[in-house]
């Protein structure tokens, strides 16, 4: 039975848009891509001291479990060369499950829903473009309402050319 997920995706050194196209390209060979939201330039967070993002976010529906979507997720980063050198550092491809259906797991490893998510607006942007009405299961509010509660802060631009 398949189930939708919402996956972030992320680039900040090479060719990010490039980056990112073949990151969703290849997410199709997990599920079904039901949907991607424009791409968004956003400034880093935490580790400040690095080039600028380039964020989208996928819906994807799967049969795959979550364990299985992560391990696919794991294997595009390093079929694309991912290094993980540092710690929220500069990469060329990040993929974070954000949703899984209805699901709320805490495994090493594997957090659903991605515990940054209600403070991120580098992926509430995104994610609300393409499902603002969508429930987090656990504080029980919709993508739209995360983003409207967010303080000021972190600058995320929408791309007026969409996905590059």
């Amino acid at each position: 039975m398949k189930k939708r997920a919402y996956l972030s995706l992320g680039s900040n050194t090479g060719d990010r848009a490039t980056n990112l196209h073949a990151a969703i390209h290849r997410l199709g060979q997990a599920g079904n891509i039901t949907a991607v939201s424009s791409f968004y330039e956003t400034e880093p967070v935490e580790f400040t001291r690095q080039p600028w993002f380039l964020n989208c976010v996928a819906a994807i529906d799967t049969e795959k479990t979550p364990n299985d979507l992560l391990r696919a997720v794991l294997a595009i980063e390093q079929a694309m060369g991912r290094q993980r050198t540092q710690d929220k550092g500069p990469r060329n491809i990040d993929i974070d499950i954000l949703l899984f259906a209805e699901v709320v797991m805490e495994e090493k490893g594997l957090k659903i829903p991605h515990p940054g998510l209600p403070g991120r607006r580098f992926v509430l942007e995104p994610l609300a473009e393409i499902a603002p009405t969508t429930l987090h299961p656990v504080l029980h509010k919709t993508v739209s309402e995360l983003l409207a509660a967010l303080s000021p802060g972190q600058a995320v631009r929408k791309l007026d050319s969409g996905k590059t």
